[in-house]
């Protein structure tokens, strides 16, 4: 379950960067595979051995997969019980997956391309999943998260108003901009994927520990934090 204040860094590309992203503070390590737009950082079999090196629970699968039954049969490949939902599906089929194989999912939020507004949204989906995610639509590529691109953090801000359920903000965070993002949107928990990169894709661990020492900074400031 999403707590105050946790870290998700996506797009772990084997089992030292996923050690090395948990000693630098991350709480949950995210897994992109089945992806219309981009490459996958990692092979499904690689991943799986990442999982089981790291352990399941910090582990999150984000995917566009819709299809329930060969959802829950890469779940149990993977050995995950947390999915990320970036593909448009309806609630009805959230439903039917937690019916098949009981899942902790969150759901994503992505500016640019939901057609529900916040209030909507949450009207629709807060029942069928345990936490919300927001993200960056980028119009040239087609691609719902993983832009390194912010969106317009209002809309966020609205989604955390209206919300029963946790949000995890996304969409081009990096060191420099997310305790500022924290204080607009005041959400639960952030995630960053390309803006904590080297250029050869692999994670900065200077880039995270900044990030980490940032957005605690960010989650400090707020009322809420205790």
């Amino acid at each position: 379950m999403i707590q105050f204040g946790m870290i998700q860094v996506a797009g772990v590309r084997c089992v030292d960067e996923g050690r090395m992203l948990l000693d630098c503070g991350v709480d949950l390590l995210g897994f992109p595979l089945r992806l219309p737009v981009h490459a996958e950082d990692t092979s499904e079999a690689e991943a799986r051995r990442i999982i089981r090196a790291v352990g399941p629970p910090a582990c999150v699968l984000i995917t566009y997969e819709a299809d329930p039954g060969r959802l829950v049969d890469l779940c149990r490949f993977l050995g995950v019980r947390t999915v990320q939902m970036h593909a448009a599906v309806g609630p009805e089929t959230l439903a039917r997956i937690n019916t098949a194989y009981p899942l902790r999912i969150f759901k994503s939020y992505v500016v640019g391309r939901e057609a529900l507004s916040p209030t909507e949204f949450v009207g629709a989906y807060a029942s069928v999943c345990d936490a919300f995610i927001t993200d960056t639509f980028d119009p040239a590529t087609g691609a719902s998260g993983a832009t390194g691109q912010i969106h317009d953090w209002s809309v966020s801000a609205e989604l955390v108003r209206v919300s029963p359920r946790p949000v995890i903000l996304a969409g081009g965070l990096t060191p420099c901009n997310v305790a500022r993002a924290i204080g607009v949107v005041q959400p639960s928990a952030v995630d960053a994927h390309t803006g904590l990169e080297a250029p050869d894709g692999f994670k900065d661990k200077e880039l995270v520990r900044a990030f980490v020492r940032a957005a605690r900074v960010g989650f400090g400031a707020l009322p809420r934090s205790i």
